[in-house]
């Protein structure tokens, strides 16, 4: 196909291969690792039972919640309608306010963007707040290979960068560690830890702030993700738990923000929604402990240089798809993993993306693509999930994953070409449309009874079919058609004492003659009905 100067191109996905936007394998493979992992599905089984009772005491506390989520969903689709404007008027108003507005296409720009900015500074070290943004674009290996040290601040996310893991959830990205080996990776990481530290979580948490309370009082340069980006005033936000923000985006004297554009809100009384929404549906809070609000720099209080680097990778691709843009209005509160089957037995390192879960399972595919190569990792994530709808009923801005999935699995059927599975549907079609053909397939499947077991399921279907049985019994063939039953005397009998049981009513008794109407009298076929009885 030949292009043209102002023809219109689909928006670029993430570049292939960069940044953590795709595993190693595909997700079921990935997943029949992680299921061997006892230990493992235990701590996921505590976390996302606990946190799921907790969420739904708050939320059954506000009559009003599923007004807020109604409100959320407008809030964010309208925000993704008028996208360019509302980028155009945050990145005035953050000029406006001292602060520095930089465009990033995709990963490696933003990651060139900050490293810039950071060099600049002369300072080899960096502080971090929790940022799933950055952790997408693999920005703290980046700044890596450029000499410079990038400190985690977030109590789970120092556990993983001192492992030299990846996160596995977006609210615990350390949910698969358990406190013993936490402890271990303290005492072999964390320099000049006490040898006797012990596993109690809050002896943990001391010695984690011990280490970090000096980088937090020496670092001259911060960088942090936005859970929010207000359009009308320029305010960005970061909610989280631990006070960790808070110190990082006051206290360095630069800080450097990476906002995934999607993040826009266009009004600053629409956080009174999210703010409610968030927390509730996150940690089962009412209110998150530490809110940070900032609008550009203020004289004499605060980072004195500010820069925001709007992050696109993908998104705009996302935008593109009328159905698929819906993914784009997640919050990151994490309420879908903690109600999702999958998630729970697998955990998120089967995802292979910086995204678990049914939201990463719709967003990854949608911002790096699945279609890349002929066996990209990424085309199986739209199966991983049984369509069961808890994510739908949890999503505090009701996002529909469900029909996402099944959207995106239709597009990967589309993109796949002639496959096994189309030819046999196309035959399938065939057979249908014609009658004989339907009647004698029918026959012939009753062969299928020799491949049963005692329990009366095909455990094993014979190729091109097995895959269908890897994953579930099959149930084998009847002994008898309907079309046979339907033409037998047991069938005739069966739909004539039916037709009987209909004519006397509910009480046993032949109904009522009313103004006009007629009796059957015994003998007599009831009108419309043929020989024997049947309708």
């Amino acid at each position: 196909m030949s292009t043209f100067l102002g023809m219109p191109a689909r928006p670029p996905r993430s570049p292939y291969g960069t940044g953590n936007l795709r595993g190693d394998e595909p997700f079921p493979r990935a997943a029949h690792q992680e299921l061997g992992n006892a230990q493992l599905r235990r701590n996921l089984g505590r976390a996302t039972t606990t946190i799921r009772a907790k969420r739904l005491n708050v939320t059954g506390e506000l009559p009003d919640w599923e007004a807020l989520r109604e409100a959320g969903s407008a809030i964010k689709t309208d925000a993704l309608n008028r996208l360019p404007e509302l980028l155009e008027q945050l990145e005035r108003r953050v000029t406006e306010h001292g602060g520095t507005v930089h465009w990033a296409r995709d990963g490696a720009e933003a990651n060139e963007i900050v490293t810039r900015l950071v060099r600049a500074t002369g300072s080899g070290e960096v502080i971090k707040v929790k940022s799933m943004a950055t952790q997408e674009i693999g920005l703290n290996e980046h700044l890596e290979a450029a000499g410079m040290t990038p400190y985690e601040t977030d109590l789970a996310e120092l556990i993983v960068q001192l492992a030299h893991d990846k996160p596995s959830h977006i609210l615990v990205p350390a949910i698969h560690r358990n406190r013993d080996e936490i402890r271990q990776i303290f005492l072999d990481r964390i320099p000049g830890v006490d040898p006797e530290l012990d596993n109690v979580p809050a002896h943990l948490a001391a010695a984690a702030r011990a280490y970090l309370r000096e980088k937090f009082m020496t670092a001259r340069v911060a960088v942090s993700g936005a859970n929010f980006g207000v359009a009308e005033t320029g305010t960005l936000a970061v909610v989280e738990s631990e006070g960790n923000g808070r110190m990082c985006l006051t206290l360095p004297e630069t800080l450097i923000t990476v906002m995934g554009i999607e993040k826009v809100l266009p009004r600053y009384q629409d956080l009174e929604v999210f703010l409610q929404l968030l927390p509730r549906s996150s940690t089962g809070e009412r209110m998150n402990p530490y809110t940070s609000l900032w609008t550009g720099v203020t004289p004499g209080d605060g980072p004195q240089d500010f820069h925001l680097v709007l992050l696109d990778n993908g998104r705009t691709a996302a935008l593109a798809d009328t159905v698929g843009r819906a993914a784009l209005n997640c919050i990151r509160c994490s309420a879908c993993l903690n109600v999702c089957p999958v998630y729970e037995r697998t955990g998120g390192h089967a995802y292979g993306s910086t995204y678990p879960g049914p939201i990463g399972a719709v967003l990854t595919p949608q911002l790096a693509g699945m279609d890349a190569t002929a066996d990209d990792p990424n085309s199986s994530l739209p199966y991983a999930s049984s369509l069961c709808g808890a994510c739908f009923d949890a999503c505090p801005v009701k996002i529909d994953i469900p029909s996402l999935l099944v959207e995106l699995r239709h597009q990967h059927t589309e993109q796949t070409g002639t496959t096994a599975e189309k030819l046999a549907m196309k035959a399938a079609a065939a057979v249908m449309k014609r009658p004989t053909l339907y009647a004698g397939a029918q026959k012939a499947a009753g062969l299928g009874r020799a491949l049963a077991g005692r329990d009366g399921t095909i455990s094993r279907l014979p190729p091109p079919f097995g895959g269908w049985s890897d994953s579930r019994d099959t149930a084998a063939p009847p002994r008898q058609t309907f079309r046979a039953w339907y033409a037998s005397a047991e069938g005739r009998a069966t739909l004539r004492a039916a037709a009987d049981e209909h004519d006397r009513g509910p009480d046993g008794q032949a109904p009522d003659q009313g103004e006009g109407g007629m009796r059957r009298r015994d003998g007599e076929h009831a009108p419309g009905r043929g020989e024997g009885g049947t309708e």
